[in-house]
């Protein structure tokens, strides 16, 4: 069947020089008749296909404004609101459906409301804002979620879960890594750690989060996982919390050391404070560098300091950027809580393109965070800055029952009711100083009392766990790890015992003073040797020895740098603050 003819064509199929519609336009033309030479044109050119089409007319924007095209970014949250929204439906349905099963009453069920595909999330936490279940993040009032739908203003919705957190609510809302939930489990580690997944396909710039208190356990060794082969810039944070007067050059170039050792290709390192925006107009300065119109997505484990560090970046971009001072209004929400950010968070934050996004925390089970009620979660996270606890402070006498014992021979440390140290053989002026949080209180007995003090005293002195009561369904130190130590030089620390998700504890073999009974060792000129330790804590809780971090005013005089050539000094990532 013949298609039937554009207007242009039966225009012109109409003209006088072709009286007859059936017949094809005469070849012959006079080229000086422009505007009949366009109809021809337009008669014999064919029609222009849909995708040309959509291509050629104005993007559709609901909000006035915007880019003509959605970026991979905005792809990547409508598809994470719409698998969340279907979610939410589903599990809906499936109450419903095991409802009308179990009784014999014909009742007409309200149908649950669909959420629509795009439907909006908290700005705090990024959970898909839901009106069903009041326990769960996301929730908000209906009226509330109707009012602010019809004005288009769902966006600046906070939902319950955040409002509690802002007023120092310890409401968990991830499950399934181990320890107590602590409150309603919306989602799983796995699912968190899922919906990162697509970043390695993607072109963007990954800022990557570390906690200088908790290196070791917040590190995310298997970052190229997540980041793909996209470039990566390493952001050290809560710098703030080094005892006084460390040297940060000293500390930049061990982090430099250890990434080096761990493989870890970075553009550059960045030591930084979001409490006192040290080192954060530098961060600033290379997203702008290494940016070039992609998204940046901050990633790091949970209760790194990732939204802490959003808020920072936002309040000093605002001096001179509108759009950032524009985001400041609605900010993710902070606090000690793991898994505070439960989707991700995408924030209009650079003029030039591109936006930020704050993503949810990837859990890691060997964390002390993943095993302590969610009641005792602020007595880990520092407030101030840290100042070691040495022990012994001062002289240290054996125990009757071991007249060998010398320093700290014999004796078990307590950590709070986290962490044992049992001192199997050390030196006579060896000294263990912690640094982690105030709160957890450091007790020393004597090795064969120590299992008795444990049981009798956690809860009470030992804490966390606190309360009886938590103490009763607590697990115990299962995990004990034997530790020989090696030590070299007299002027420095032999190493770090780093916990995951606490701290870490320094171990100098001649750092204490002499004590009395110290001549049943000798170790008079001894410069190397071996020390040997025994650490007790939790089950999933992992143990690093680790070459010592750099801190205080003697750091800068035992630390040293090393010696490189020109060619492996252009290689090494540079550390700014």
């Amino acid at each position: 069947m013949a298609m039937a003819p554009n207007a242009a064509s039966l225009l012109l199929s109409l003209s006088p020089q072709n009286p007859n519609p059936l017949l094809p336009f005469p070849k012959t033309l006079n080229p000086r008749n422009p505007s009949r030479l366009s109809l021809l044109r337009a008669s014999r050119s064919p029609p222009p296909s849909s995708s040309a089409a959509a291509a050629a007319a104005p993007a559709a924007d609901p909000d006035g404004a915007g880019a003509a095209a959605p970026t991979r970014g905005e792809i990547f949250l409508e598809h994470h609101h719409s698998a969340a929204a279907a979610a939410i439906v589903l599990k809906e349905n499936k109450k419903q459906e095991g409802a009308t099963e179990k009784t014999t009453r014909k009742k007409k069920k309200k149908k649950p409301q669909q959420l629509p595909s795009n439907v909006a999330s908290c700005y705090g936490c990024g959970a898909p804002l839901q009106t069903r279940e009041t326990d769960a993040p996301g929730f908000v009032d209906p009226e509330t979620y109707e009012l602010k739908k019809r004005h288009r203003q769902l966006r600046t919705v906070l939902c319950g879960r955040c409002r509690l957190l802002s007023h120092g609510h310890m409401v968990t809302a991830v499950g399934g890594h181990g320890g107590y939930p602590g409150g309603k489990q919306f989602v799983s580690a796995e699912e968190l750690r899922e919906k990162l997944s697509h970043l390695r396909h993607e072109k963007v710039l990954i800022i990557k989060l570390v906690d200088i208190v908790d290196f070791n356990g917040s590190f995310l060794a298997r970052i190229r996982d997540l980041a793909g082969a996209n470039p990566i810039i390493l952001v050290v944070t809560k710098v703030d919390l080094l005892p006084r007067d460390t040297d940060l050059n000293c500390v930049g170039d061990w982090i430099v050391e250890a990434i080096i050792k761990k493989k870890l290709n970075v553009l550059s390192v960045h030591l930084t404070s979001s409490k006192s925006l040290v080192g954060i107009a530098g961060v600033i300065a290379e997203i702008q560098k290494e940016k070039k119109g992609r998204d940046v997505y901050i990633l790091g484990s949970a209760n790194v300091g990732k939204s802490a560090f959003i808020n920072a970046l936002l309040r000093m971009m605002a001096e001179k950027d509108p759009v950032a001072a524009a985001a400041q209004k609605y900010k993710p929400m902070q606090s000690a809580v793991p898994g505070t950010t439960l989707g991700p968070i995408q924030i209009e934050a650079f003029q030039g393109g591109g936006k930020l996004y704050d993503t949810p925390g990837v859990h890691l089970h060997h964390r002390q965070a993943a095993v302590v009620h969610s009641d005792d979660l602020p007595s880990l996270a520092p407030q101030s800055r840290l100042r070691g606890q040495p022990f012994p402070a001062s002289l240290v006498k054996a125990p009757k029952d071991d007249a060998n014992a010398v320093g700290l021979n014999g004796f078990s440390l307590f950590w709070g009711g986290l962490v044992r140290i049992d001192v199997i053989k050390v030196l006579p002026q060896t000294r263990l100083t912690f640094y982690g949080p105030k709160r957890l209180q450091i007790n020393m007995v004597p090795t064969i009392e120590a299992d008795e003090f444990y049981q009798k005293e956690l809860g009470v002195t030992l804490t966390p766990p606190s309360g009886k009561d938590k103490a009763e369904a607590w697990p115990g130190l299962q995990n004990v790890r034997d530790l020989e130590i090696k030590f070299e030089d007299k002027k420095r620390p032999a190493c770090d015992i780093a916990v995951s998700g606490l701290g870490w504890i320094a171990v100098d073999p001649f750092c204490a003073p002499p004590v009395e009974n110290a001549e049943t060792y000798n170790s008079e000129g001894e410069e190397h040797g071996e020390l040997r330790l025994a650490v007790h804590v939790l089950k999933p809780v992992e143990v690093f020895v680790r070459p010592p971090l750099p801190v205080g005013k003697a750091a800068s005089e035992w630390y040293q740098y090393q010696d490189l050539s020109e060619k492996e000094e252009e290689l090494r990532p540079k550390w700014y603050y």
